[in-house]
């Protein structure tokens, strides 16, 4: 949620920042700062009204104690006259606080000044690649889908006839390969990058989801569960991972908070209907291991920065070639200020695709979460900064070591760094 005291004192700024996202929340934005204006305008007129009942209150005594019927009985009239003009107020105080509250949870993030300006993904800012491990091949490679049925490891049939379309069985070689990449990830990030592991519920209440983003603006692409209260199923560890410190106020010593988690992920994927429909990359179900970083406000840029290399960290061990890309102003995310995408090379299909999202939200989810923190001196009292990321997306990584692994024999070789979790060097028929 965007900070209340900013768009009132600096709206062209506000203004500049969502027109930068494409200008579709403009409205909104507009419609908040008007009915902010009403609210400032109806609390100044309750407050002289309540002002004005304590001095009426005054009198009343003062003529009761003189023993003055007449003035008191016409000041208890104008008392509960005001009663009554205050009830009204207050009422409209309420309607428009929360529909202003509405309005702002509907809002995004502003973009950090840093944030290339653009409108489509073809203005993201190539930032690095990693093409040492990119192969000349001498056959025509395969993609994933293809290689993984021919092997026998992946069964989207089957998957069909039990779920649906989007879902994927793995079979064999395959569901350990699924396993042997989590454990790796989870390794990585808690032995050596310093991360907490956490095994959070993948089933969560609304007000846990309004706390990242993902309600009320992405509600379509949820799974609700049917219950009192109603819950939800995780399209992310983030959700999870960045409310434990919802309603907290955490001590400074105590930042940053670094968590790891391995979760089955779920998204109804709405909108996305023909698109990418074919193999693991975009499936309802799928498996993830999210980065979750809490901070200091001053340190949250440097943050994303290591969080990034975090995430890079598994693709280079698994000596897969990618690429890291600056989302544009147009690109980013709902809840984030600053984003850096990490993409990896699927020979299969001759193209890049994404394997991870890295993104500083600033204080954007802290302020729906009321999440703070206070200054060691004891003085101040703020509101944290939350960074996510992947860690990676596991069905994604499958799909990359399968492409880039690929032999002309039809086996795949098993990465280095995954075979004392496969306990074998190729996965063949």
């Amino acid at each position: 949620m965007l900070d209340l005291k900013l768009i009132r004192s600096n709206p062209e700024k506000a203004r500049a920042g969502i027109k930068a996202r494409g200008g579709r929340y403009l409205p909104a934005l507009e419609k908040a700062l008007e009915l902010d204006g009403v609210y400032r305008g109806l609390l100044a007129e309750t407050e002289a009204m309540r002002s004005r009942r304590n001095e009426i209150s005054k009198k009343i005594q003062e003529f009761k104690t003189a023993e003055k019927e007449a003035a008191s009985a016409a000041a208890m009239e104008e008392a509960n006259a005001i009663k009554d003009a205050i009830r009204s107020k207050e009422e409209r105080l309420a309607a428009a606080e929360k529909e202003m509250g509405g309005l702002l949870l509907g809002i995004p993030n502003l973009p950090d000044e840093s944030v290339p300006k653009g409108r489509t993904p073809e203005d993201n800012k190539l930032v690095s690649e990693e093409l040492a491990h990119k192969r000349e091949f001498s056959f025509k490679p395969l993609d994933h889908h293809a290689i993984g049925e021919k092997l026998r490891i992946l069964d989207f049939e089957t998957a069909a006839r039990l779920s649906g379309s989007r879902f994927a069985l793995l079979k064999g070689p395959g569901a350990k390969l699924e396993r042997a990449l989590i454990q790796l990830m989870l390794d990585v990030h808690t032995a050596e990058n310093g991360y907490t592991e956490i095994f959070p519920p993948f089933l969560v209440t609304a007000e846990t989801m309004t706390g990242t983003g993902q309600l009320p603006k992405f509600e379509e692409e949820l799974y609700k569960i049917a219950g009192e209260p109603p819950l939800y199923l995780i399209p992310t560890a983030e959700a999870p991972l960045t409310n434990l410190c919802r309603g907290e106020i955490l001590k400074e010593e105590s930042l940053p908070r670094k968590y790891a988690a391995y979760t089955a992920c779920f998204r109804q994927e709405a909108g996305s209907y023909g698109k990418d429909t074919r193999g693991l990359i975009r499936n309802h179900q799928f498996n993830k291991v999210e980065l979750v970083w809490i901070t200091r406000p001053e340190d949250s840029m440097s943050a994303l920065e290591q969080l990034r290399s975090d995430a890079e960290k598994i693709l280079q061990c698994l000596k897969i070639p990618y690429r890291a890309l600056e989302l544009c102003t147009a690109d980013l995310g709902f809840a984030s200020a600053r984003t850096y995408d990490l993409e990896v090379w699927l020979p299969g299909e001759a193209k890049f695709r994404e394997i991870s999202s890295c993104s500083n939200c600033t204080d954007f989810q802290a302020r729906r979460m009321n999440a703070r923190f206070k200054r060691s001196d004891g003085k101040k009292t703020e509101f944290v900064h939350t960074l996510n990321g992947s860690g990676l997306a596991v069905g994604r990584t499958f799909a990359a070591i399968l492409e880039n692994y690929q032999q002309e024999d039809g086996s795949v070789t098993v990465p280095e760094a995954l075979r004392k979790y496969m306990g074998a060097d190729k996965i063949r028929v």
